[in-house]
């Protein structure tokens, strides 16, 4: 499944990303906008003193040329200012509006329009630019505009003021001069008051003491352009209210390209979201209605049909491929199939193993009736007292009678056995053993029986020795189960045949026989705790747990159990176990 879990981490990673892209996009697009504005704002107030470094701070270089950006030349023109750039020797590089017919400027010049903000009849602001960014040397910027409004007020001062005011006789003359709809002159004392006024206005109150300043600072926070001058000897100032030049500051496009760029990308990756959300809901809500009807089918115990014939149709192609929109889940599908299948024959086996534990049972209350019945037959027999035994005969019941009890002892022990070692509640003390010994000397006990004259047995050492870590009662217990099992399900003269070997990590004991061997069920079932080999009509001889018990002896000694068999062509069995001296290697 770690396939299913990349992809699926792929998948909502991938949605979340474009998300939070978009989301990122966004909020840098409102923050430039934000930011935009803001700086739109200052430069309202403060155009044109604060447009001279946004200039700068746009200015670029093409060709070797210095451009300054349309809007730019667009709001110096409306409002009637020039610009002007000097290089490092004063000549003018860069030039635009109506300027001062100059190529160049001399350090005098240019010193003196620094200090006093003048420049023959213009009011200039300037700037250097030492970073080198456009240019390999440092840069003055100037921008300027015509100043005559400044030349009126000092003209009419010098014509027609009077101990610091506008002389009664000059005031006809001074209107005429104003555009009265649109310009008006005051004059006030060191306290701000108004003394004197002539044009159209209706401004009473008086100055502030920082009011002058700050229109100078933020000339475009008022509606009219401010020219002031002083006079020393009276302490009055004149004052020029004039209409501004042009339509005033406009916003200008500052990162608009950024920003728009910023839009559209944010706009592509919503979309790409929304197809990704929309693509994800139907992609991921299909298969999990498919599922949910495949739970309760399988909760209905209906294991064949994991999928319907519709179902199988939306699912695979003709070829048996997964469709591209379940092949997400294709891990998820491919385990559901083998689950049904396992469950289906975990069903199929439960259904056996139940019908042979039936059978089980049936026959071990057969063997179990079977000799009971002979016990209480002679039971009868003696206890009516109708009948006169000779010791030859009293002898002979009890022999049966122990006989009898002694299998039915048998029985129940290994049943008891098939239990404990089932719940692991038996231990096995183990010691080193070397096995072709052990196993030379058990096959000498069958030999030596001559009650099996009509079984032939054979021994196959290894050259070296084998040791291994077991109990040696309860391995020959697993020796004789295997040797017993080929002497009563084969006829007489069979021959079993063990053998012994060992390789880098393992011993191996092999019992074979060349008997009749057994079908695929039997070997199937053969290791099975409720399966007997042979019908309980054979006899009482077998209870159907000694595989079983042969197979549960083996893994606690940590080994393993194999058989191999054909009809007609006898049967294999092979256990294997660790070394002594490889028990706590890692397995290979």
């Amino acid at each position: 499944m770690s396939g299913l879990r990349r992809r699926l981490a792929v998948h909502f990673a991938t949605q979340f990303f474009f998300l939070w892209l978009f989301v990122l996009v966004t909020m840098i697009a409102l923050l430039l906008l934000l930011l935009q504005y803001l700086v739109n704002q200052d430069l309202k107030k403060t155009f044109p003193n604060g447009a001279l470094e946004n200039i700068m701070t746009e200015a670029k270089l093409d060709q070797g040329q210095i451009v300054i950006p349309s809007w730019w030349r667009d709001q110096l023109a409306e409002s009637g200012y020039f610009l002007q750039i000097i290089n490092e020797k004063g000549k003018v590089i860069y030039a635009f509006g109506s300027r001062p017919a100059k190529t160049s400027y001399t350090v005098t010049e240019l010193l003196g329009m620094t200090e006093t903000g003048r420049l023959q009849t213009f009011r200039v602001k300037t700037s250097l630019d030492q970073s080198r960014a456009l240019l390999h040397e440092p840069l003055l910027y100037i921008l300027g505009t015509d100043d005559r409004n400044s030349e009126r007020l000092k003209t009419w001062f010098e014509s027609y003021a009077e101990k610091g005011r506008l002389r009664p006789k000059a005031i006809p003359e001074v209107e005429r001069q104003l555009d009265m709809s649109r310009e008006y002159v005051q004059v006030i004392d060191a306290r701000g008051n108004i003394i004197q006024s002539i044009g159209n206005t209706d401004r009473k109150e008086p100055y502030q003491p920082l009011e002058l300043i700050a229109i100078r600072s933020e000339p475009g926070s008022y509606s009219t352009d401010v020219y002031t001058h002083y006079d020393q000897a009276s302490g009055n100032i004149w004052i020029l209210h004039a209409e501004k030049k042009g339509t005033g500051y406009s916003d200008q496009p500052i990162m608009s390209d950024v920003i728009m760029v910023l839009s559209i990308a944010g706009g592509i990756l919503l979309v790409m979201a929304l197809v990704l959300a929309a693509w994800h809901g139907v992609r991921y809500s299909q298969p999990l209605l498919l599922f949910t009807d495949w739970f309760e089918r399988m909760g209905q115990g209906r294991y064949d049909e994991a999928l319907t014939e519709k179902e199988r149709k939306k699912v695979f192609r003709k070829d048996g491929s997964i469709r591209m929109r379940y092949r997400l889940y294709k891990e998820v599908i491919g385990g559901f199939y083998e689950m049904a299948k396992r469950l289906a024959a975990t069903e199929k086996e439960r259904s056996r193993l139940e019908k042979t534990r039936e059978e089980w049972m049936t026959g071990i209350s057969h063997d179990l009736r079977t000799p009971l019945s002979t016990i209480q037959g002679f039971g009868h027999l003696l206890e009516s007292g109708q009948y006169t035994w000779t010791d030859e005969e009293l002898q002979g019941m009890g022999k049966m009678i122990r006989e009898k009890g002694d299998y039915m002892l048998a029985l129940l022990q290994d049943f008891s056995l098939a239990f404990q070692l089932k719940n692991q509640a038996l231990s096995f003390p183990v010691s080193k053993l070397e096995i072709n010994e052990f196993v030379r000397r058990t096959v000498l006990r069958y030999v030596n029986d001559v009650t099996l004259a009509h079984v032939s047995f054979a021994f196959e050492s290894s050259p070296d020795d084998i040791f291994i870590k077991s109990s040696a009662k309860w391995l020959q217990r697993v020796l004789d189960n295997l040797i017993w099992n080929g002497i009563k399900h084969n006829p007489p003269g069979v021959t079993i045949t063990l053998k012994a070997w060992r390789d880098e990590r393992e011993a191996f004991i092999a019992v074979e026989d060349n008997g009749k061997g057994f079908d695929e069920e039997t070997k199937r079932n053969l290791f099975e705790r409720y399966y007997r080999g042979t019908a309980t009509e054979d006899g009482t001889d077998g209870t159907g747990l000694g595989m079983n018990i042969a197979k549960a002896i083996v893994l606690a000694h940590q080994g393993k159990i194999n058989v191999e068999s054909q009809v007609g062509q006898g049967t294999r069995i092979l256990l294997r176990f660790p070394l002594e001296d490889t028990l706590m290697l890692p397995e290979k």
